[in-house]
């Protein structure tokens, strides 16, 4: 089993910054991919970004060059960098990490981001 728990949501102005973490306990050693997909009010949860035990990177469209995924291996924590953030990008963030059969979700942080 692999908890997950974020933290760093909140409220900000267009055009500013926030940076989520997730830290990962249990069997964090199994994690292979660790990522993050957000869902904003009546919307599908949407992938934004993942990084893999290899450290490497992938990013939806809608983020890429704004957002960036990193990942803290001694600390089993992810964390994503928000910057030049949007009001589109409101929604409820989620962690997830994939081993190689499951798949793990934190509880979500909100990220509201005005106008």
């Amino acid at each position: 089993q692999v908890q997950l728990v974020e933290s760093g949501g909140g409220l900000v102005q267009a055009g500013g910054s926030l940076r989520l973490s997730c830290a990962a306990s249990g069997s964090s050693f199994s994690i292979n991919t660790m990522g993050w997909y957000r869902q904003a009010p009546g919307k599908q949860r949407e992938w934004i970004a993942t990084i893999t035990n290899g450290a490497s990177t992938s990013y939806a469209d809608s983020v890429k060059g704004r957002f960036t995924i990193s990942r803290d291996v001694a600390k089993n924590t992810v964390y994503l960098q928000m910057n030049s953030l949007k009001p589109e990008d409101t929604a409820v963030y989620f962690c997830n990490a994939r081993t190689t059969l499951l798949a793990y979700w934190g509880q979500g942080t909100q990220v509201t981001v005005s106008s």
